[in-house]
């Protein structure tokens, strides 16, 4: 791709002299640099040996695209001096889990990897765990697993054949797994116990990749099928077979070391860079990651980056195998683990296909990266433009559903920098108790932005309502009344109530169809829809009964209890007839539950 050169005399003269002054004053010294937007916000985070140096290369000279995007938005910077690079480095770690900076969230992987444990005591039990419990030792744990399928397919391996705990509490008695010959009982206390140390050993041996115990078991099994004339139980057994030998058993390498070790390797271009990880656990490479992310920073930098980041949420290995970068000081002293460059041998050809594989996953998959881009990041950036934005790193979207006002609610989805980020979706229950698409609005919108205000709360760029004008005048009342300068615009929709263009009052900004901004935006609308209806349905199934006879004017909280001990549920009310629900409330009363709940019913 094309690199660009920026003439940084160009921009506005005083923010440069601001800019130039600063970089004046940079010190020769380790440290770490914030890079900040027009509205204050750290936008970037990096870490450097030489403070002027480093910084000072972001405003000179040809960069990427990426790199120019990043530094097109820098109006500002601060930066902090320490002692060491092993300081900048958990300085830089901090500072990036603290401000969640926009150019430095695709280098983290927050991913909890599953492992599978084998539960200390007495007891076989196997599970699937996720989060570890540092305070805990988790003696006989095996992982980690990328791939969640494949570790519930171990899983189901091993609880298959053999008779392990699967409950996670005792019962009274003896489940359906005893009663199929799948567990010994343990909950009644009468199985033999020296069966039991057995079978776990055996356990533990199969995950450390010692598979003979079982796949005799599983021959035998299949013999005794086969015999019986149990053709399918006998293919199943089989399929078993195969799957140990195929996917488990071939994972072995040649190496001598038995120890937990994680392979990293790494390959980029002008634009990306590609980081593998393989997982060896006892000479076999359980499994194997990879991510491709922007490259922004210097290659070795990021590299170094994430791999300090990338241990956040799983456990390290004995030791860590890296590419030639020059140093591992830096890496052994944050994680405190050995890291090593291996210079010859069988490791080192371990690495070399570490880095062999990211090269093949980067160019295998780069066409599916632009086009995600194109869908996401570059659609967001077409979208500011159209709308004049100055930038355009968060949208919040709201919709509102209710059933003739009742269980009025609406949802609220945001999008960064492009993409869904669900963990910040909200579900807001409505206060009015009548049919008012403007009152719902102006309430949720209120009650939003009231908070984002209380609490300094990240504020949207743009709110989108899936409304009309009406909806839009009223949300636009709101967010003047609080003080706040943030766009508000509608999506306006064709006959099919599909998305056509954007509406500002009496303004329409049209959208070409089948663009990656239409499309954006369908999928924008589709979301906080499909949100929204989901909660709203939610809503009515779990909580139905009472939530209906709260908001029926006539029943009130003795009504309530006499229905809840007669009827249990919904179905059941409306089975009964308005003279039987007559014994219990005014027929006037009984009439508008039952037309509640038939309008329900064919919503």
């Amino acid at each position: 791709m094309k690199t660009f050169f920026i003439l940084w005399y160009n921009k506005i003269g005083d923010d440069m002299d601001y800019i130039h002054k600063k970089l004046s004053l940079l010190p020769m010294l380790p440290g770490c640099y914030l890079m900040k937007n027009s509205d204050g916000n750290i936008i970037y985070v990096g870490k450097a040996k030489k403070l002027k140096n480093r910084v000072s290369s972001y405003f000179r000279g040809t960069h990427n695209y990426k790199t120019t995007k990043l530094v097109s938005e820098i109006v500002d910077f601060d930066y902090i001096v320490v002692n060491s690079e092993r300081e900048s480095l958990i300085l830089e770690n901090n500072l990036i889990k603290k401000h969640n900076p926009k150019y430095n969230i695709l280098l983290k992987d927050d991913k909890s990897y599953p492992y599978i444990e084998v539960v200390d005591s007495n007891i076989p039990q196997v599970k699937i765990i996720r989060t570890l419990n540092k305070n805990k030792t988790h003696k006989y744990l095996f992982g980690p697993y990328p791939n969640v399928n494949a570790a519930r397919s171990v899983l189901k391996l091993i609880n298959r054949m053999y008779k392990t705990r699967k409950c996670e509490t005792f019962e009274k008695k003896p489940c359906l797994y005893y009663h199929i010959g799948e567990c010994l009982g343990y909950c009644q206390n009468n199985y033999n116990v020296d069966e039991a140390l057995k079978m776990k050993e055996e356990i533990i041996k199969f995950l450390k990749g010692d598979y003979k115990n079982i796949l005799n078991k599983i021959k035998s099994e299949m013999e005794h099928y086969s015999e019986n004339l149990e053709f399918e139980k006998a293919l199943e057994m089989k399929n078993l077979m195969d799957y140990i030998n195929i996917t488990l058993s071939n994972q072995k390498v040649e190496i001598n070391e038995l120890y937990d070790i994680d392979c990293f390797g790494y390959y980029f271009d002008d634009l990306y860079i590609t980081i593998e990880v393989f997982f060896i656990r006892n000479a076999k490479i359980v499994e194997s990651y990879y991510k491709t992310i922007p490259l922004i920073d210097d290659p070795i930098d990021t590299f170094e980056e994430f791999v300090a980041n990338f241990y956040h949420n799983k456990l390290l290995p004995k030791e860590i195998l890296i590419p030639d970068i020059g140093d591992t000081s830096l890496l052994k002293e944050f994680l405190n683990v050995n890291v090593r460059i291996p210079k010859k041998g069988k490791l080192h050809d371990l690495v070399n296909l570490a880095s062999s594989n990211a090269k093949t996953n980067q160019l295998e998959k780069l066409e599916l990266i632009k086009r995600d881009e194109e869908r996401t990041i570059d659609a967001n950036e077409d979208l500011k433009n159209l709308l004049g934005l100055k930038k355009l790193d968060r949208i919040e979207l709201f919709d509102n559903s209710n059933l003739f006002g009742t269980f009025a609610v609406s949802g609220m989805v945001v999008f960064k920098n492009g993409k869904k980020a669900k963990s910040e979706y909200r579900k807001y229950k409505v206060l009015i108790d009548k049919n008012d698409d403007y009152g719902t609005m102006k309430e949720v919108i209120y009650r939003r932005y009231f908070r984002v205000l209380m609490d300094n709360l990240e504020r949207p760029d743009l709110i989108i309502v899936d409304g009309g004008l009406g909806q839009i005048h009223v949300a636009k009342e709101v967010i003047e009344s609080l003080n706040l300068n943030i766009m508000v615009v509608g999506l306006k929709k064709n006959d099919n109530h599909k998305t056509e263009a954007l509406i500002d009052d009496d303004k329409i900004y049209p959208v070409e169809k089948h663009s990656n901004l239409f499309n954006y935006l369908e999928t924008m609308q589709d979301e906080v829809h499909n949100f929204t209806i989901s909660y709203h349905k939610n809503l009515r199934s779990k909580g139905a009964l009472t939530s209906i006879l709260d908001n029926i004017k006539g029943i009130g909280i003795k009504r309530k209890k006499q229905l809840l001990k007669k009827y249990k549920t919904l179905s059941n009310i409306s089975l009964a007839s308005i003279d039987e629900l007559s014994e219990i409330m005014p027929k006037d009363v009984a009439i508008i539950l039952k037309e509640t709940l038939k309008n329900m019913n064919n919503n």
